[in-house]
C-alpha cells in the first residue's frame, strides 16, 4: 500500500472590503497622497510671521497725518473715560458736522490713551500690531471654514500677514480702523458659516454681536452681510431659502437698522453725495481698481500718501494679465469661487470708490485691508494652487515670495517712522499733491527755509484752496516781520477762514489788526482764538496788554486771574499795575 497523500487545506481568502470614504476633501487628499505636506500649529507660525514683520514699528513716532489729531488735539477728550459712551453720540472728527461715524475707533483711541498717554507713540503702535496679529489668526480660520485646504489656507494667510500693501493699516496709527473692522468682519463671517452649518443659537448671537461691532467701527461694514451671503450661497453651496439662512437675513437687517438709527441721531452731516454725484465720483475713481490690483500682485510702487494722478497703471495691467493666465492654466478652477472673490473684492472696495473728492482725494493703501481677502480667495483657484503642484514645492515658492514681500514691507513701513520721513516719501511718490508739499514744507528745519518756501509756493500753484495752505502762506509773510507783508497776509487768512475756518487764523489776524491800530478788533480775535487754545502764553499776554491799552482794567484783572488758574506766568510789572 502506498502512503496516503496529505490533503491540502486551503486557507480562507481575506474578505475584500471597500476602502472607507474620506470624511472631508482634506482627508481625501491625504488618502490619495500619503506624502502631503503638513505644518504643526499653523496659526502660531502665522502670528509670529506678522509679529516679526511689524515689530520695528513699535519704535516709530507720529506721522502728523490724523494721528496727531486723534491723540494730541483730542487729549482732553481722551482723558475722560465717560467719552467711551459719548463717542456713540457724535461724529469722529467733529461732534456734529461730520460724515464719519466710527465710535469704536474713538473708544480704541481713548483706551489706548489711558495706557500710552500723549508722547508714548510706541504704545499705540504696539496695539496696532496686536490687532493685525489677531486679524491674521481669524483669517486663517475663515479660510478653513470655507473648506480651503490647510496648506493653501496657510499660504494665503501668510501673504496677507506680511504683504507690504497693507503696511499702512498697521504702521500708521489711524490705520487700526481697518484692522479692527477686519477682526469683527472675519469673526462675523465665521459665526455666520457656523450657524448655517449647525443652527446653534449661540453662533447666531455671536454673528449679530460681531456684525454690530463692525458697523460701529467703520461704514464699510454695510457690505459684510452681502459678502456673507456670497460665501454661503456661492462658495459653500448653501440653499438661499434654508431656514438657518432666513433667520440670519432677519438678524442682519436688524443690525443694520440699529446702526443706521444710532448714526442718524449722532451726526447730521452727510458725505456730500447725491446719487448723480456718487455715480460721477465712482466713474472717475474706477481706474483706481487697476492701480490697487497692481499694488497687490506687484507691490513695487507703494506710497504713504498715494494719489490717482501720480500712480502708474502698467503694474495693474500686467498683474491682471498674469492673473487671467494662471486662472486659465488651472483646469480644475471653480468659476463660482472666482466670481465670488471678484465680487468680495469690489464690494469691500466700494466705499473707497465713493469717497467725495472734497473729503479725501487720496487712494490710501490701508483701504485694501478687507478687499484683499477677495483676491486671495480668487488666487486659490489659480494654477499656483492646483493639485498638480507638489505641496512642498508650493510651500517653498510661497516662502520665497512672502520673504520678498516681508523685505519690501520692512523698507516701506520705515516711511511711517516720523513726520519728516513720512512727508518726504509722500512728496517723492505724489509730487502733484498740494497737501503733501505743504505738509513737508511745514516740517522742514529752520535752516531749510528756502526749500520750505519753495514747497509752499509749489503747493499753492497746484491748489490755492488746499486746506490749511493759505494759513501757511500767511504765516510765511508774517515771519518776515515786514509791516507790508503782515498786511498782505490778511487776504490769505480770510480765504483760509472760508476753506477750513482754522482757529489759528484768528491769532494771525489779530496781529494784522494790531498793525493797523485796530486794538478792539485785535482783542476780539484773540478772545476767539483763546477759546480753542486757552494756554497759549503769547496770545494771553497780548490780550492782557490790549485790555490795558484800551483802558479796561477790570477785564485785564479778570484775565490775569484766569491766566494764573491755567498756570501761566503774568508779568510782575502788570500784576503790580493791577494791584494784584
Amino acid at each position: 500500500m502506498g502512503i496516503p497523500l496529505r490533503s491540502k487545506v486551503s486557507k480562507p481568502k481575506p474578505k475584500q472590503t471597500e476602502p472607507k470614504k474620506a470624511s472631508s476633501p482634506e482627508a481625501a487628499r491625504l488618502t490619495a497622497n500619503p506624502y502631503v505636506f503638513t505644518l504643526k500649529r499653523p496659526v502660531l507660525w502665522l502670528m509670529l510671521a506678522a509679529l516679526a514683520v511689524y515689530i520695528p514699528s513699535v519704535f516709530f513716532g507720529y506721522t502728523e497725518l490724523d494721528d496727531s489729531i486723534f491723540i494730541r488735539d483730542f487729549q482732553a477728550y481722551n482723558e475722560n473715560l465717560h467719552n467711551i459712551i459719548t463717542a456713540f453720540q457724535r461724529g469722529l472728527f467733529d461732534a456734529v458736522k461730520d460724515p464719519y461715524y466710527r465710535p469704536l475707533f474713538s473708544d480704541a483711541m481713548i483706551l489706548n490713551y489711558q495706557w500710552s498717554g500723549l508722547e508714548n507713540a510706541g504704545g499705540y503702535h504696539l496695539v496696532n500690531i496686536v490687532l493685525h496679529v489677531c486679524s491674521v489668526a481669524l483669517l486663517y480660520h475663515l479660510f478653513r471654514k470655507l473648506n480651503i485646504r490647510e496648506l493653501h489656507a496657510f499660504v494665503l494667510t501668510l501673504i496677507f500677514a506680511v504683504h507690504p500693501v497693507l503696511s499702512q493699516a498697521v504702521a500708521w496709527i489711524p490705520g487700526r480702523n481697518d484692522t479692527m473692522l477686519a477682526i469683527f468682519v472675519f469673526a462675523f463671517l465665521i459665526a455666520a458659516i457656523s450657524y448655517s452649518n449647525k443652527g446653534k443659537i449661540s453662533s447666531l448671537l455671536l454673528s449679530a454681536i460681531f456684525l454690530l461691532l463692525a458697523f460701529f467701527t467703520k461704514e464699510t461694514a454695510v457690505f459684510a452681510a452681502p459678502v456673507a451671503f456670497i460665501l454661503l450661497i456661492f462658495v459653500l453651496n448653501k440653499k438661499p431659502a434654508d431656514k438657518n439662512n432666513l433667520a440670519q437675513y432677519a438678524v442682519w437687517a436688524a443690525c443694520f437698522g440699529i446702526w443706521y438709527a444710532a448714526r442718524a441721531m449722532a451726526t447730521t452731516a452727510s458725505a456730500g453725495l447725491t446719487s448723480a454725484h456718487a455715480i460721477s465720483e465712482s466713474l472717475h475713481r474706477l481706474p483706481v481698481i487697476i492701480q490697487y490690483i497692481g499694488k497687490i500682485f506687484l507691490p513695487f510702487n507703494l506710497s504713504v500718501f498715494p494719489t490717482q494722478e501720480d500712480t502708474v497703471y502698467y503694474y495693474g495691467i500686467a498683474a491682471i494679465a498674469i492673473l487671467i493666465t494662471i486662472l486659465l492654466l488651472n483646469k480644475e478652477r471653480n468659476t463660482k469661487i472666482i466670481l465670488s472673490g471678484i465680487a468680495i473684492f469690489l464690494l469691500f472696495l466700494m466705499p473707497a470708490l465713493l469717497v467725495p473728492g472734497n473729503l479725501n482725494q487720496q487712494t490710501f493703501e490701508h483701504r485694501l485691508y478687507l478687499p484683499m481677502i477677495g483676491l486671495l480667495l480668487l488666487l486659490s483657484q489659480t494654477s499656483l494652487f492646483s493639485n498638480k503642484l507638489a505641496d512642498k514645492q508650493l510651500f517653498t515658492y510661497a516662502a520665497v515670495v512672502c520673504g520678498l514681500f516681508a523685505i519690501i514691507n520692512f523698507y516701506h513701513q520705515r516711511s511711517f517712522a516720523n513726520p519728516r520721513t513720512f512727508w518726504t516719501a509722500a512728496v517723492e511718490t505724489s509730487p502733484h499733491s498740494a497737501f503733501a508739499n505743504m505738509m513737508l514744507a511745514a516740517r522742514l528745519d529752520k535752516d531749510e527755509t528756502a526749500k520750505s518756501d519753495a514747497l509752499f509756493r509749489k503747493a499753492y500753484s497746484i491748489n490755492p484752496r488746499e486746506k490749511y495752505l493759505n494759513f501757511y502762506m500767511a504765516e510765511l509773510l508774517q515771519n518776515t516781520n515786514n509791516k507790508d507783508s503782515v498786511a498782505a497776509s490778511e487776504k490769505y487768512l480770510l480765504v483760509e477762514k472760508q476753506v477750513s475756518d482754522y482757529y489759528k487764523c484768528d491769532f494771525l489776524l489779530a496781529r494784522v489788526h494790531m498793525e493797523r491800530n485796530d486794538l478792539p478788533g485785535a482783542a476780539d480775535l484773540l478772545q476767539t482764538y483763546l477759546k480753542h487754545d486757552p494756554t497759549n502764553q503769547m496770545a494771553n499776554n497780548n490780550l492782557l496788554l490790549l485790555y490795558l491799552q484800551t483802558g479796561q482794567p477790570d477785564k485785564a484783572k479778570a484775565h490775569a486771574k484766569q491766566m494764573q488758574q491755567h498756570g501761566l506766568t503774568v508779568p510782575p510789572g502788570i500784576l503790580k499795575q493791577l494791584g494784584m
